[in-house]
């Protein structure tokens, strides 16, 4: 079984990656990917430059530079001129670097500086240390909840689940916060993301019980895929409807994605929810083998393709659906997705497009847009992972410029409340119950196509948008809202 695909070779990047935009986030996006595991590299149009010991930011910067330069997909949306003495910072200098692309949409914060030791922490295990939730803001109500909770977390130990709003933060009224510093202010009272901080939080339960605990941060691994609701069947008037809820496309994913499916198609499964709603991306390979699990009646056809620049357009690839054990044949599927659906989890969605048509909807609200995906440049001395936007992905009929999001190319959409006072995997809540109105043939209203939702009146849950860092950790870029 091929559980990567490799369109470059190992010295011209670590990894692949197709994730990151932090969707309706204020702050900005980005995401990424780590080293694939396996797969069969092409030639790389030149050799990895060697790592120097020198980590001054003129060095550091120089770096990025080259490496941009000489990878970057959109080469003349580069501002080559920026100088790098004007800013003080390795991801300033970037920002200015590509700030040709960001203005026309195409490179919103995707490529970054980050943390080799924390990325790879992370996408090789889901390690992250924290509270162990994801949160969202009410950008009218200056109002916090938490959108989900992670098992082994200290979060969900203290009876913090979805539904939960956080109230105040070691004696700070959050909604005080909210209005003097907006949602960085929160930011900045919940402290660092590291192991030991402890801080007294306020919160009411989805029931309206409320409690005061001191809560620390702990190391925890993320489980992409639930426990408790990520992957079950719903009996919908005696059919059975395979559930499946993606939180991240990680290294450990793979395990529990062959474990679901393998259920689903024990059972007899033929119609799906994908739930991406607050999925940023991850590693392209687990997309592949998401497409693979839902694709046993695809076997050989075009999954999607991987493209370059011009000049680096040898490492161009195509990926095929392959044949695995577990795979069911999808013949009809319900993709929930939101502001914070991005990357890897709408490139699976526009995979299917040329096969499904009709008989797929993205339910919920509008997705981010990031139809690109980085490769990895490593500074190993300074421990610089540079994130790179070098590359995009198409679907078998050559389709993928959703840049406005996936609303503007998906033939059939329902719009759909992000129901947070009902858990996630529960057919009564109002994303899943909208797709099973789809999925057995009911009408729905229409998602706009314009990025961030409807033009219509926004509802209270369409309001709700990802808290996230000025600066993100690793983990928060690929699990935005986490903390």
């Amino acid at each position: 079984m091929k559980i990567v695909r490799t369109a470059i070779s190992l010295t011209l990047a670590t990894a692949l990656v197709a994730c990151g935009g932090n969707g309706s986030i204020s702050d900005g996006g980005g995401g990424s990917d780590a080293p694939p595991t396996s797969g069969t590299p092409t030639p790389a149009p030149a050799p990895a430059p060697t790592p120097t010991a020198g980590c001054s930011l003129s060095e550091r910067q120089d770096f990025a530079f080259q490496e941009i330069n000489q990878f970057y997909l959109f080469p003349d949306l580069l501002d080559t001129n920026a100088n790098p003495a004007a800013f003080g910072t390795v991801q300033g200098y970037i920002d200015a670097l590509v700030a040709p692309a960001r203005a026309q949409s195409k490179d919103r914060f995707f490529t970054y500086i980050t943390s080799i030791e924390e990325e790879e922490a992370f996408f090789n295990s889901g390690s992250s240390a924290g509270f162990g939730v994801r949160l969202g803001y009410d950008t009218a109500a200056n109002r916090v909840f938490v959108l989900e909770a992670y098992e082994g977390a200290p979060a969900l130990a203290a009876g913090i689940d979805r539904g939960t709003e956080l109230l105040a933060i070691n004696g700070q009224s959050v909604a005080d916060l909210m209005a003097s510093g907006g949602p960085q202010a929160v930011v900045n009272a919940l402290g660092a993301s590291d192991a030991g901080v402890t801080r007294t939080l306020q919160y009411r339960n989805a029931a309206g019980t409320v409690t005061t605990m001191n809560v620390t941060k702990t190391e925890f691994e993320l489980d992409p895929v639930s426990n408790r609701y990520g992957a079950k069947i719903i009996n919908d008037g005696g059919k059975k409807v395979g559930y499946l809820n993606l939180r991240t496309f990680i290294g450990p994913a793979e395990d529990d994605l062959l474990a679901a499916f393998n259920d689903f198609r024990a059972q007899g499964v033929t119609e799906m929810i994908v739930d991406f709603r607050y999925n940023g991306g991850g590693f392209i390979f687990i997309a592949d083998l998401m497409g693979d699990l839902m694709g046993r009646d695809k076997v050989g056809q075009v999954f999607s393709n991987t493209v370059f620049r011009p000049s680096l357009a040898s490492n161009n690839s195509t990926e095929r659906f392959e044949s695995l054990p577990q795979a069911i044949a999808a013949t009809k599927i319900a993709f929930i997705g939101r502001g914070g659906t991005a990357s890897a989890s709408e490139l699976v969605t526009n995979s299917f497009i040329p096969y499904l048509g009709n008989n797929m909807a993205l339910v919920g609200t509008n997705t981010f847009g990031k139809p690109v995906g980085q490769i990895a440049r490593d500074k190993e001395s300074c421990d610089d992972r540079l994130r790179i936007v070098a590359l995009k992905t198409t679907n078998a009929n050559n389709q993928g410029e959703y840049f406005t999001g996936l609303a503007s190319v998906v033939p059939r959409t329902c719009q759909a409340d992000d129901d947070i006072f009902t858990q996630l995997g529960e057919p009564g809540e109002a994303s899943i119950a909208r797709s099973l109105d789809f999925l057995a043939g009911r009408a729905c209203t229409p998602i706009a196509s314009t990025r961030g939702g409807t033009t219509t009146a926004r509802t209270v849950q369409d309001r709700r948008e990802l808290l996230q860092p000025r600066q993100p950790t690793a983990a928060q870029r690929e699990v935005p809202g986490l903390f």
